[in-house]
């Protein structure tokens, strides 16, 4: 007879244990540290708008994050994993996007005191993150084959597993780079103090920019038609 505790997918003993979520975190941050896309939108965005910049990209990267947690969770990035046309559709709308970006960079004329203008584009830097996370392929795929390694199918569901080990990525992601926006942003500051000419932070921005347009472009599809 199936009791209504059996059928609870959230008891313990149906959700990843602590050692497994301890390893998986040590993981996360093992990734973390090493130079990336969205590591370089946050030092992108700090050096254009300041420590809030930075907060705003690490934010946007969190909900984007989520974002992909739900669609592994819900099946559709193994959809996408099964149609290798898809890879290459985000990939160049994603370079698009930050070559976009990055000629914006280079027609904005900075001052040394931030302006309205510039703290009103904080929602676009968001935004921005947002939309160059999900733009990125590689980062659905990483979702896609990342978080299974760490499911226990003896331990209930796989999609509520996948649910709290995206979570947590998504936890220590938004921590990481809001402390790297922090640092980030305050470097900047002090650049803004040094002297009024801030247009080769604009320059440094969109040469990030381009840079990871053109890694983008340069990855290899992994699966093949």
């Amino acid at each position: 007879m199936t009791t209504t505790a059996a059928l609870d997918p959230w008891r313990p003993n149906r959700m990843p244990t602590l050692a497994t979520l301890a390893l998986f975190s040590v993981a996360v941050l093992g990734l973390m540290v090493s130079p990336g896309p969205n590591m370089a939108l946050v030092i992108s965005h700090s050096l254009s708008l300041g420590v809030r910049g930075g907060l705003a990209s690490a934010a946007g990267i969190f909900v984007a994050d989520l974002t992909m947690t739900g669609l592994v969770c819900a099946g559709v990035a193994a959809l996408f994993a099964a149609w290798p046309p898809a890879f290459d559709a985000l990939r160049w709308l994603g370079a698009g996007y930050l070559v976009w970006l990055a000629i914006k960079a280079l027609r904005t004329r900075r001052t040394a005191v931030p302006t309205a203008e510039a703290q009103g584009s904080l929602r676009r830097a968001f935004e921005a993150a947002i939309g160059v996370s999900l733009l990125n392929p590689k980062a659905l795929l990483f979702f896609l084959v990342f978080l299974p390694q760490f499911v226990d199918a003896a331990r209930g569901p796989v999609g509520l597993q996948l649910f709290v080990l995206g979570l947590t990525l998504s936890t220590i992601a938004l921590l990481f780079h809001g402390l790297l926006g922090l640092g980030a942003g305050a470097a900047t500051r002090l650049l803004r103090e040094r002297g009024p000419s801030l247009r080769w932070l604009d320059r440094l921005q969109a040469g990030l920019l381009f840079g990871l347009a053109l890694r983008l472009l340069l990855l290899e599809r992994p699966l093949r038609a």
